[in-house]
């Protein structure tokens, strides 16, 4: 294996394609959105998106990164959100995995992936695009602001109204998640996933806490 240079891997100075495939390898695992809308004859689009994550809980906030296609033309997510400015999305669980994939497939523009793959849908509270039904989570969203980078890539930034969730998946008590039931996957690179079973504790500490820590350690190490 060739060393890495002491100055690192420029990126200004790869084809975008290198760029992509280094910045997939390196930034993992990257969950997943699986994205609905609807288009202007009301079908169901559904693609999945893992340039994806929370920004912010105050307002509640999502970003997602949108792709075009090859000729610079939005692609159908891309197209309908800045039409209508809501959108859906779901989370992807292992039993989800496989439809997620499927709705991958460079289906015709204007051909639903949710009547092609099966999937059942419900009506949503806040937003008109309809949500899965066999997401484990569903966050209805609206547009918030689109951010233009290049006549390929632009960051949506979407607030999120209203979440969705399986029964038996959030204790609305405390609002925590049963990580042993929602059983979420990752984005690897290439054609890799990722489960989230296998997970450790790290305790956050006061500064006063990691202080005797420390002291503690460096008087036993005397």
């Amino acid at each position: 294996m060739t060393p890495m240079s002491d100055h690192g891997i420029s990126l200004r100075e790869l084809d975008p394609r290198d760029r992509y495939k280094l910045l997939c390898g390196v930034i993992v695992p990257r969950p997943i959105a699986l994205v609905t809308t609807l288009d202007e004859n009301g079908a169901v689009n559904a693609a999945p998106f893992s340039f994806f994550n929370v920004f912010s809980e105050s307002p509640a906030l999502i970003v997602l990164g949108l792709q075009h296609k090859p000729d610079h033309s939005p692609k159908d997510t891309t197209r309908n959100i800045h039409r209508d400015g809501e959108f859906v999305v779901h989370m992807v669980d292992e039993a989800l995995s496989v439809a997620m994939n499927d709705c991958a497939v460079d289906f015709p523009s204007g051909d639903s992936e949710v009547a092609a793959t099966g999937l059942a849908i419900l009506p949503s509270v806040d937003v008109k695009v309809p949500r899965l039904a066999a997401a484990p989570f569903a966050l209805e969203c609206r547009r918030h602001v689109v951010l233009n980078f290049s006549p390929d890539r632009e960051l949506l930034v979407g607030e999120v109204l209203r979440v969705h969730a399986r029964e038996g998946l959030v204790n609305e008590a405390n609002m925590y998640v049963d990580l042993d039931a929602y059983r979420p996957i990752g984005r690897m690179f290439g054609n890799l996933y990722t489960t989230q079973r296998d997970v450790f504790s790290l305790t956050r500490e006061s500064h006063a806490q990691w202080r005797a820590r420390q002291d503690a350690k460096e008087l036993k190490d005397a």
